[in-house]
């Protein structure tokens, strides 16, 4: 097998939800070994977040759950007793990397304490994803995916093209986007990190904030900010003069024909009607004037087009457009389907069923799936008596008294 990218890196992971186990996740795919360490008997509060698989509600079912954590080992510890504590930081000593995401004062709680954690182990990255960072007048505030989208500013321009901004209120985008934002920037920052180890034999302390990786997202708007122009409110819709969804016969499409090229392009795949003769269609200006109009007699052609049909009739004709897709549209386009993108992964519960896999492909296999996400506490007995040395007795001791 082909050694990967990552594969001499030894991760320890600690938290809750998506976060800390989808920066964790990232490397694990490319190779890391990452140990989750769970609370014993409830594990990561993501085993109880929906979907579950065959809509059955099960710690071991939760597709958040068994999505963030492929390819990592599970153990349980309980970080709440002094017990729990002396043995985690003798998992720190044999560890490259330990990221969590727990609160600023839950820190203190648990111990989690770098300064602490570097005197056992000096070339330790530890990867901290907090809601606002580990500093400043907020450090405390709590804040959950909705929060920390809205707090970075990303927020109030979604959805940025709206027929009445002062009526229709922003939104937060689907999912867990502030939190998978947050571990990718953290993901970048740790390699960023093991880079600078590499060169100096020494590690750091990595503080992530939320809001800061959101804020980075909105750069151009707080740009134009600093060289003093207004704050950029949403966008009325028909300012885009012919831009935006027309509904199809199967759902809707994306288009942008607001110059004149793309505009040329959408007239001969229309055919070249012939009212786009008329004085209105002429200029960019004057079809922006006349914008309500030209939408009435777009949409009436494209009402017949199936979405995807329209998709490629437009490309071929140069015009930035796209379907609006669906779940199932996405797991069944050709164009993932032929790349591989979804891959097969079988798990105890769940048997084999597909997954996402990467964005990206490399010449040499360093991307792989090799194991399904943890069962709470599967791999207890490897990692305590293999690696920590403790005996079987000593193990069912610590199962007994909750440690583990």
């Amino acid at each position: 097998m082909t050694e990967q990218a990552l594969s001499d890196l030894k991760i320890l992971e600690y938290g809750h939800l998506a976060s800390a186990a989808y920066c964790a996740k990232l490397m694990a795919d490319l190779g890391a070994e990452v140990i989750k360490v769970e609370h014993p008997g409830t594990g990561d509060d993501a085993r109880r977040n929906g979907p579950f698989y065959q809509d059955a509600p099960h710690p071991e079912r939760s597709g958040m759950f068994l999505y963030y954590n492929m390819n990592k080992m599970g153990i349980t510890l309980n970080l709440e007793v002094s017990t729990g504590r002396r043995i985690f930081r003798d998992l720190i000593k044999q560890t490259d990397i330990f990221i969590h995401n727990m609160p600023p004062l839950r820190m203190e709680e648990l111990g989690l304490d770098y300064e602490t954690f570097r005197e056992i182990n000096p070339g330790l990255i530890m990867t901290s994803i907090t809601p606002y960072g580990l500093t400043g007048p907020h450090r405390d505030y709590k804040a959950n995916d909705l929060v920390a989208f809205h707090s970075g500013g990303l927020g109030y321009g979604t959805p940025t093209f709206v027929e009445d901004p002062e009526t229709q209120p922003p939104l937060k985008a689907g999912g867990n986007q502030a939190y998978m934002a947050a571990a990718v920037a953290a993901a970048g920052a740790t390699m960023g990190a093991v880079l600078a180890r590499s060169l100096t034999g020494e590690g750091q302390h990595v503080d992530l904030s939320q809001q800061e990786a959101l804020a980075y997202l909105v750069r151009p708007t707080i740009g134009a900010y600093f060289y003093g122009n207004p704050p950029r409110g949403r966008t009325i819709a028909d300012r885009l003069a012919l831009g935006g969804l027309f509904e199809c016969e199967d759902g809707y499409c994306s288009i942008s024909a607001g110059n004149d090229r793309f505009w040329n392009g959408l007239m001969e795949a229309m055919g070249n009607p012939e009212w786009s003769t008329e004085d209105i269609c002429q200029t960019q200006e004057s079809r922006a004037q006349h914008v309500d109009v030209l939408r009435i007699l777009i949409q009436d052609w494209i009402k017949g087009w199936k979405k995807h049909e329209l998709y490629d009739l437009l490309q071929k004709h140069h015009v930035p457009a796209f379907p609006v897709n669906r779940t199932n549209d996405v797991v069944n386009t050709p164009q993932l389907r032929d790349r591989g993108f979804f891959v097969q992964v079988d798990h105890p519960e769940t048997g084999s069923i597909l997954y996402p896999g990467a964005p990206h492909k490399f010449s040499d296999p360093h991307w792989q799936i090799k194991r399904p996400a943890p069962r709470l506490g599967e791999h207890n007995q490897e990692v305590y008596c293999g690696r920590l040395g403790f005996s079987n007795e000593e193990l069912a001791l610590l199962r007994e008294t909750g440690v583990i």
